[in-house]
């Protein structure tokens, strides 16, 4: 193991992956807490998707995909918001309207353009290969910022998630909170999408929470045991994915799912 370790650790690609992919499961266990508990969580699928679309149309068309995905997935979190507060359309359903026009946009433009299909596989499916040294300086500064603002407003945060009403007439900007929240959201899922790929970054969201709310009870308790369930995970898949040769994302969603499985099992060990 400890050879193992050194070996994996001797490739620059590596420690980047590492670096970048560490913090992003850590940003987004702690909001899939809030996103979960908030019964929201697929917003994390939905952005991804969109997240999928804008990286292909950046292909397409010579853009950065860091650069030109971020703007235009935090609009998609503020129109979910906006949407669901302010319309018939509600919740899942407008998920799944954003969602699917951004992934047909993703599709044709990928089909214009010719050439892209490595790209686009490495975005779909996650490659640790494929960070530069731009795309960490970028990932790691906004990772940053989405753990600053996340613990600043820790307070506000929890307000908001459990009682929603009684935040708002306690003098709290219930609507401002949510839409920090799915801004964080936003940032997270398009930093995470190069290591994890759109199709899995989710599964960080989701995974994590459900896991320790299996034994936690407390708000604080979940939050911390989800950060530590969701960064072993990480490292775990990493190990495994060097192992035995296997695709980064998908390995740490594997051990993820190992980690509930676990987990739910042990709450129903009598105490």
């Amino acid at each position: 193991m400890i050879s193992l370790l050194f070996e994996l650790f001797s490739y620059q690609f590596v420690v980047r992956a590492v670096l970048v992919g560490a913090l992003v499961s850590l940003c987004a266990a702690l909001l899939g807490v809030s996103l979960v508990l908030k019964r929201y969580s697929m917003i994390g699928d939905g952005l991804a998707h969109v997240a999928f679309g804008a990286l292909s149309v950046a292909l397409a068309t010579g853009f950065a995909p860091l650069v030109f995905s971020v703007p235009v997935v935090v609009l998609a979190a503020f129109g979910l918001l906006r949407i669901s507060e302010n319309s018939k359309i509600k919740g899942d359903a407008a998920i799944a309207v954003i969602s699917s026009a951004a992934l047909a946009i993703g599709v044709i433009a990928a089909s214009l353009k010719k050439g892209l299909n490595v790209d686009v596989y490495n975005y779909m499916f996650g490659s640790i290969l494929a960070m530069s040294r731009g795309d960490v300086y970028l990932s790691v500064s906004l990772s940053c910022v989405v753990l600053l603002f996340f613990l600043f407003f820790y307070n506000k945060i929890f307000a908001v998630t459990f009682d929603e009403d009684f935040a708002f007439a306690a003098g709290v900007n219930a609507r401002g909170y949510n839409a920090l929240i799915a801004l964080l959201t936003a940032v997270t899922i398009v930093v995470g999408m190069r290591i994890m790929g759109t199709l899995l970054i989710s599964s960080l969201i989701v995974f994590p929470a459900l896991t320790a709310m299996r034994i936690c009870k407390s708000f604080r308790s979940v939050v911390i045991c989800a950060a530590t369930v969701s960064l072993v995970c990480f490292f775990s898949g990493i190990l495994a994915s060097f192992a035995f040769e296997i695709p980064t994302g998908a390995s740490v969603v594997v051990a993820n799912i190992i980690a509930f499985l676990s987990f739910s099992l042990l709450a129903r060990v009598p105490r």
